[in-house]
């Protein structure tokens, strides 16, 4: 089984977010795998551990998200492929038509993914990346069995729990509740040094910078206002 995981390098969730000339620092911030993330990565290794086969972890980002493949193969991914962002915008519909554009070339089993990034919250590139596949998809999935070719999952609906059926090859994005995504252990990250790590540009896969122009434009970042005392 040929299993990819979407995985994408987020602040830290205990970094302080800090606001200067209209946009958010960098400055000495700590990156980590998106979270949601980790529960994508953790249910292909548990996936291919029962069926057998490849995982290979996905990226769109700067150079520094490689620590973020690092770990995942350090988790127990078996490759990672990092498509470099220098000409691409921040613009999810444009991350998933990069996505794609990879994903087309390649065979692709099962497709995973976090629900969303707590970054900007969109929920919207695993959807795109599917819908230009044409994978049928399932989102914000808590539980994931495979057979035949045949996968059953289930999610939450409002309160109730909801159980579909989906031909291989799909795309499933996970949240809290999935799994328990293992921490890298000494052996894994020494083996994740010695793996695979492709980094790919635009031209590398047949794109060019006027192929991935943004559809939507950040106007502004801000901070909100102090709260003003309350008067009895």
């Amino acid at each position: 089984m040929n299993i990819y995981v979407l995985v994408k390098q987020t602040f830290d969730t205990e970094e302080k977010i800090m606001v200067e000339n209209g946009d958010i620092s960098e400055e000495d911030v700590q990156f980590v795998i998106n979270p949601y993330d980790e529960y994508a990565i953790e249910e292909a290794i548990r996936q291919r551990d029962e069926h057998g086969g490849n995982i290979t972890v996905l990226s769109v980002g700067p150079k520094r998200t490689v620590e973020a493949l690092r770990t995942a193969l350090a988790m127990g991914a078996d490759e990672a492929v990092l498509l470099l962002d220098d000409d691409i915008p921040q613009d999810e519909s444009c991350i998933a038509n990069v996505l794609s554009t990879y994903l087309r070339n390649e065979k692709v089993d099962l497709l995973l993914a976090g629900y969303f990034s707590i970054d900007n919250g969109g929920g919207q590139v695993a959807l795109r990346t599917a819908k230009k596949l044409q994978l049928p998809h399932v989102g914000s999935i808590t539980s994931l069995s495979i057979e035949n070719g045949l996968a059953e999952v289930e999610r939450d609906a409002e309160g109730d729990l909801e159980t579909i059926r989906v031909m291989l090859p799909a795309l499933f994005t996970t949240q809290q509740g999935l799994n328990e995504p293992r921490y890298p252990s000494l052996p894994g990250i020494m083996k994740a040094k010695r793996k695979p790590l492709k980094q790919l540009t635009l031209e590398d896969i047949g794109l060019s910078a006027e192929m991935v122009k943004a559809k939507t434009k950040r106007v502004s970042v801000f901070s909100p206002p102090k709260k003003q005392p309350v008067n009895d």
